[in-house]
């Protein structure tokens, strides 16, 4: 059994996207919205217009304004905004699929990187939110000297900002191509033009602020409408309630919050490589190591270092242990109305049976949904769909505005004229991802390349930040590295070696190619290291030369080298991750009815959280 890594899940989700846009026309449309569904969809869209146009005179004030908020934003909003971009509109699909085939414990694929998340709370937060950066891309020529950060700020700016970022929110937008194409009717074409449209206008108008306001909205609308649906589906008469639901024979054997233990073929793939190597050492959206991306921008933009960490603990405690399960019930819930996906076939008769896939059983339940909350499912997935799109429109403008047209083009551009750069590139960076999605299927096979290039660079990102000698070289011979080693392993190995197999290799050599490169290159200028930590007072155990150079010059005192201590950020990490797990199994466990598991996992998880407030204060801000 092939281990399903990050890359292969999204490659997966995003596959199974494009078969349904192929299978399911407005004429095979198989769900029958009455009049109140339209209401409810027409009032969600004029709403998220009404709240990002409520913001937009502030929002353009300055660039501070338009891309981080001013940076006055506070933890809750953050949080919220923060969980409500990973929540895409087929994130559902992926989970129905993992749960078919893996069972429950398969989704640890993802919740491995709750590590990772943690981290970044507890030790990386606080950080991002010092350097006082506009961009994560910007910690280049802050953290590295000489021609190689200049190149990196900038090639990167592109690269993410805009090819990679066109590509990210174009296989979004086939989630809407399918919202549109099976629940409304509505063409390609029509359904990417109404989302581009609304996104486009509250994004580019409201700013950041204008995004995370909208999200707040969206993520409420898209959690009731997900609760409220696996309600339904749950007491629908094909399954009888969730007592039936577990007990039934197919449902069972795919409860269980761990792999088989005594199969490895099953444990390597699906926990221990996730867990030993996976969430350090891959990229993952929302879940960088070290922390980056559109998590980044929004610690960035907190009032504070405490509102940034708050923040990110938020994103992680509602991200893996409270939304996930109204997913999981649902499809373990198509199991029992969909034992074999050869069944969906007879719930959709105009489908080609050799394009059935277990992803397909989760829109499938939602064809059982009555009027009224089939529309305001309708209306959630939407609402998915757009905040993970303004995100990534709002993001990706940062870097073209901040890291590359003001830092390259024009220096000297005044707040106003970068705003309308902000606003225009965030109109064509919606235009080109709209006319992408409509022939991304040929493209599928380079984004996948595109995923897993970051494969073995994590490790890096990690200790950037508290080994001095890291180097702008470094960063580009991994980069370089495991781009080879990603174009090798996809058309060189091919299928000859499983996933999880590529994937430690890959980090291995990876690890092994930068960190040569870092001993053997010239080090970063000594005075921007300096600099580098005197604002940021990273721990100082791997930066003793530098400590010792800048006390010598009189630029580096007592202050800045009382900088809290790393060992109790790193326990609380894990004790932060005891208690999400324990959170997480506790709910699984309330919903199983199994009352005396769900009481020891809640009160492990009361009982981590006491401990990280007793901790929290030792924690140097």
């Amino acid at each position: 059994m092939e281990w399903l890594q990050t890359f292969d899940l999204i490659k997966k989700k995003f596959t199974i996207l494009e078969i349904e846009l192929s299978l399911f026309s407005p004429k095979q449309n198989i769900m029958h919205l009455l009049t109140l569904d339209w209401v409810i969809i027409g009032l969600f869209f004029i709403l998220t217009m009404v709240i990002g146009l409520l913001v937009t005179k502030k929002a353009g004030s300055n660039s501070a304004e338009y891309f981080l908020g001013g940076r006055s934003m506070p933890w809750w909003l953050l949080g919220v905004s923060m969980v409500a971009t990973t929540f895409s509109a087929d994130t559902p699909n992926l989970v129905t699929d993992i749960v078919r085939n893996n069972g429950v414990s398969g989704n640890w694929a993802w919740w491995a990187f709750l590590l990772t998340g943690m981290l970044t709370v507890f030790v990386y937060a606080k950080l991002w939110r010092r350097s006082g950066i506009t961009t994560d891309l910007e910690f280049y020529e802050l953290r590295y000297s000489g021609s190689e950060a200049r190149f990196l700020r900038g090639f990167r700016a592109i690269y993410l900002g805009v090819f990679f970022n066109v590509m990210i929110m174009a296989t979004v937008m086939l989630a809407g191509i399918k919202i549109g194409g099976i629940l409304l009717g509505l063409s390609a074409v029509k359904t990417v033009l109404i989302v581009s449209i609304v996104t486009v206008i509250y994004s580019s108008f409201g700013g950041f602020k204008g995004v995370i306001y909208t999200d707040f909205f969206q993520f409420t609308l898209a959690m009731v409408g997900m609760v409220w649906a696996c309600i339904y589906i749950v007491n629908m008469p094909e399954i009888g309630g969730l007592d039936a639901l577990l007990s039934n024979p197919a449902v069972q054997p795919k409860l269980s919050f761990f792999p088989d233990m005594n199969n490895m073929e099953v444990l390597v793939p699906l926990l221990i490589v996730p867990i030993a190597v996976q969430w350090w050492s891959v990229w993952y959206p929302g879940a960088e190591p070290g922390g980056g991306g559109y998590i980044a921008q929004r610690m960035l933009s907190a009032k504070d270092e405490k509102n940034a960490v708050m923040a990110t603990l938020f994103f992680n405690v509602a991200h893996y242990a409270l939304r996930p399960w109204p997913w999981i019930l649902i499809a373990l819930a198509s199991i029992v109305v969909f034992p074999n996906v050869s069944d969906i076939s007879v719930k959709f008769p105009n489908i080609d049976p050799s394009f059935v896939k277990d992803d397909l059983a989760f829109s499938a339940m939602l064809s059982y949904l009555p009027s009224g909350l089939l529309g305001l499912v309708i209306a959630a997935l939407i609402a998915a769909l757009m905040s993970t799109i303004s995100t990534h429109l709002n993001w990706g403008s940062s870097y073209i505005v901040n890291d590359f047209y003001q830092r390259f083009l024009k220096p000297e551009a005044s707040e106003k004229e970068l705003v309308k750069i902000g606003r225009l590139s965030t109109v064509l960076l919606m235009f080109f991802a709209a006319l992408f999605s409509l022939m991304l299927s040929s493209a599928l096979e380079a984004f996948e390349i595109l995923l897993s290039i970051g494969a073995g660079t994590g490790l890096l990102f990690i200790l950037r930040w508290f080994w001095w000698r890291i180097n702008a070289v470094s960063e580009i011979v991994a980069m370089v590295f495991s781009f080879i080693l990603a174009l090798f392993m996809k058309f060189g190995v091919g299928d000859s070696l499983q996933s999880h197999e590529k994937l430690v290799i890959s980090v291995f050599l990876t690890t092994i190619a930068w960190i040569l490169a870092t001993l053997l290159s010239k080090p970063t200028e000594e005075n921007v290291l300096i600099n580098f930590y005197k604002l940021i007072r990273p721990h100082g155990m791997g930066w003793k030369p530098i400590i010792k150079a800048g006390s010598s010059k009189g630029v580096i005192d007592h202050k800045d080298t009382s900088t809290g201590r790393l060992s109790t950020e790193i326990l609380m990490m894990f004790i932060g991750c005891i208690g999400v797990y324990a959170l997480l199994f506790g709910m699984g466990y309330i919903l199983y009815g199994q009352m005396t598991h769900a009481l020891l996992a809640i009160s492990v998880a009361v009982l981590t959280a006491l401990l990280m407030k007793t901790l929290w204060n030792k924690i140097s801000w």
